[in-house]
């Protein structure tokens, strides 16, 4: 294999594969990238590969020039050091000789073993997703969908994912694709985050399935800036993700593909508020401002924040105090507030992640009673459920 390449879109690929790198494995295969230089007319494409046995990814550069076709296996942090060490180069040459890779610039030369290209796992490619084949079967559901209302059903809810939870089934988030529209809800078992968008496909199968948080995330760096379609494809233990496709379900630009999370996810609609008769309507900046602040006088022991809506002022006061700390208070004069006065605490930071990701700017809070779950909403695709938290 020997392919030059420009050194400003290799590193962009391989910061991306390096997110589906294994970090601690006993196979070192694993914590390499895979290297695929094929010709096709006067360039050609390098492809990098990379998994950690749960997620791959396959990323296509274009930007290359493949003198000889041929693939190396080398590892993943080594690559990208020198990579982006040689910042003063517009273009770098990868030379495979066996196990060994040959990285030259004008002034540099590295010379990087790596293991036989044949000892990485095999990843699939989409459209062998959706046909089946080696004893595999067809995808039960692939479907179309605009890139940027993907991203932002994920922005949307992957941040109520649990972190490390034994419960496995919400350390994902779930993809819930009836009729027109799909759905996205995460939680993490004191907040719930559900968005949904209407989908250009009005036909196909109903799908459910829990998608995990790092496949998730790798994808967010994957759509930014993406156009058009990505593709998507769900089998019985795998979703795949297919961007840049040139049409026909061909490998695109990026396949991302990731094993499913095994369980059952909570009934969430039982966990969302359908009888709140309390119901606020704040501009989303004033509320973020006066939830942040109030925040700064708040420690591990005491991370409510107090929240007092006057229903006769239309106000809301918001306190905080922490000992040996000091207390805070912050007033917000309400757009509009229906029903009877509450105090009620949340945890600060439970609200500010929520209004992070909505760019309306009106926000609309539903409440009952100050032991049961707030109702964040904004417009018909995106809703919040938070529990509130005892104050003394």
């Amino acid at each position: 294999m020997k392919v030059v390449c420009d050194r400003a879109a290799l590193l962009e690929a391989i910061n991306l594969v390096s997110g589906v790198v294994a970090t601690r494995t006993p196979r070192p295969q694993l914590s390499c990238v895979k290297l695929t230089a094929a010709k096709q007319g006067k360039g050609g494409t390098l492809t990098l590969s990379a998994t950690d046995a749960e997620i791959s990814l396959r990323l296509q550069v274009d930007q290359v020039d493949v003198e000889q076709p041929g693939e190396a296996l080398i590892p993943a942090d080594k690559l990208r050091q020198i990579v982006s060490a040689e910042d003063n180069e517009p273009t770098l040459t990868l030379e495979a000789d066996g196990d060994t890779v040959d990285i030259r610039g004008e002034d540099a030369h590295f010379k990087v073993y790596g293991h036989p290209p044949e000892d990485f796992p095999a990843t699939g490619g989409f459209k062998a997703a959706v046909t089946g084949g080696a004893g595999a079967p067809a995808a039960k559901a692939v479907f179309s969908h605009p890139a940027e209302s993907l991203g932002e059903l994920i922005s949307r809810t992957i941040f109520a994912t649990a972190r490390e939870n034994t419960r496995y089934a919400i350390n994902g988030v779930l993809l819930n694709r009836e009729g027109k529209r799909i759905e996205m809800v995460a939680t993490d078992g004191r907040r719930l985050a559900l968005c949904r968008a209407a989908l250009t496909q009005k036909d196909g199968p109903s799908v459910k399935c829990i998608v995990p948080t790092k496949a998730l995330t790798q994808l967010q760096k994957l759509l930014a800036g993406a156009q058009g379609d990505v593709d998507v494809a769900i089998t019985d233990n795998q979703i795949l993700f297919n961007i840049g496709s040139p049409g026909d379900n061909a490998d695109g630009r990026a396949v991302l593909a990731s094993n499913l999370v095994e369980g059952a996810f909570p009934p969430y609609e039982d966990v969302i508020p359908k009888d709140n008769d309390k119901t606020v309507h704040f501009d989303r900046d004033v509320l973020f401002s006066a939830v942040r602040r109030a925040a700064l006088l708040t420690n591990e022991e005491s991370r409510g924040v107090r929240m007092s809506f006057s229903a006769a002022d239309k106000r809301l006061d918001l306190s905080s105090r922490a000992p040996e700390m000091g207390e805070a208070n912050i007033q917000v004069d309400l757009r509009e507030y229906k029903g009877e006065s509450i105090d009620i605490g949340f945890n600060p930071g439970f609200i500010t992640d929520a209004l992070k990701v909505i760019t309306d700017p009106d926000v609309v809070m539903e409440l009952k009673k100050e032991n049961k779950p707030g109702l964040i909403r904004s417009g018909n695709d995106f809703l919040y459920v938070v529990m509130p938290v005892n104050l003394q």
